[in-house]
């Protein structure tokens, strides 16, 4: 029998003028290196930015969100379940007019064939959406976190991003934990990775280092947190120092996201330590492959049973 699940991410855009524990779970799924469900919803508020500011879409408001359910059949993304675009509009234009230009100028050209006949669309479901930004809904500060990331999917410290400067682990750990998790799937290490870090206030070394590739590592968990503690200097002032990111690159994490854009300001994104890893990881660590099915196929049941309550997550606030 074929396991079917569910998952859902909703993405917002914004446009803007201590101790944690930090999280990253980048996988093989697309070359983001993101899931599918989050990368869709994050490529809808871009597009609905880009629409209002072309008008190709008249009377098009600041103020937008989207929401992505991808099917899953044996824990690959074979469908979109439903798509939620809401968006902010003059009072002079009607709800079945801003339905049709959704669909046909932002979901149909972002999400392809991913959709098909029995794809679900709600564009404002709430009704008309005219008043919008801090007005209609107040409350940017300390937002939005799993947006800001991964959509859900994998542990999060719950430590925003926004108002903290890379001296706070909050911020730049996760995004040295994004680092690391990336080059161990570039190194064909393991498919999947998450990656955590934590610290404690006035310790400069980490007070632990896990790592999780859900069973499709080549190689055990344990031996990668070795090669994390080798290969990755992870003292706070290293990370800022080794990421350089002490720098004003920060505003174009305001909107779309923090991971999986290719971006040189984002150097969390690179994976220029793949072969590195790939060296220092001995022919006879790597696991057979039955192993790693065995290993896999335990991991899908486990995600089968979560998965009986889909994953919703709340975004609000105004794209760029």
């Amino acid at each position: 029998m074929k396991s079917r699940t569910l998952e859902i991410s909703k993405s917002a855009a914004i446009f803007t003028a201590s101790s944690g524990t930090s999280s990253s779970n980048p996988c093989c799924l697309n070359v983001s290196g993101l899931r599918l469900p989050i990368m869709l919803a994050h490529n809808l508020t871009r597009r609905l930015a880009e629409v209002r500011k072309r008008n190709l879409i008249e009377g098009l408001g600041p103020d937008g969100k989207s929401q992505v359910t991808v099917e899953y059949v044996d824990g690959k993304p074979k469908r979109v379940h439903t798509i939620v675009v809401s968006t902010q509009h003059d009072d002079n234009i009607t709800s079945e007019r801003i339905r049709n230009d959704v669909i046909e100028k932002i979901i149909r050209p972002v999400c392809g064939n991913w959709i098909d006949d029995k794809t679900i669309y709600h564009v404002n479901p709430t009704g008309r959406f005219v008043i919008g930004g801090p007005h209609g809904d107040t409350g940017l500060t300390g937002r939005k976190i799993i947006v800001d990331t991964y959509g859900g999917v994998g542990a999060h410290g719950g430590g925003c991003f926004s108002g903290k400067d890379p001296s706070k682990v909050d911020r730049s750990a996760t995004y040295m934990a994004r680092y690391i998790a990336k080059n161990i799937v570039a190194a064909e290490l393991a498919e999947k990775c998450e990656i955590k870090l934590a610290y404690a206030i006035g310790v400069a070394d980490q007070v632990s280092v896990m790592a999780n590739t859900k069973g499709t590592g080549k190689i055990p968990d344990e031996k990668i947190v070795e090669l994390v503690k080798k290969n990755f200097r992870l003292k706070p002032a290293h990370i800022i120092k080794d990421l350089d990111l002490r720098r004003p690159i920060y505003r174009k994490t305001a909107a779309y996201g923090h991971f999986g854009r290719e971006l040189p300001e984002f150097t969390w994104e690179r994976t220029d330590k793949s072969e590195l890893l790939k060296k220092a990881t001995g022919p006879t660590d790597i696991r057979s492959r039955n192993g790693s099915r065995e290993q896999t196929t335990a991991t899908s049941a486990s995600v089968k049973t979560r998965s009986r309550t889909a994953w919703s997550l709340s975004a609000r606030s105004i794209t760029s």
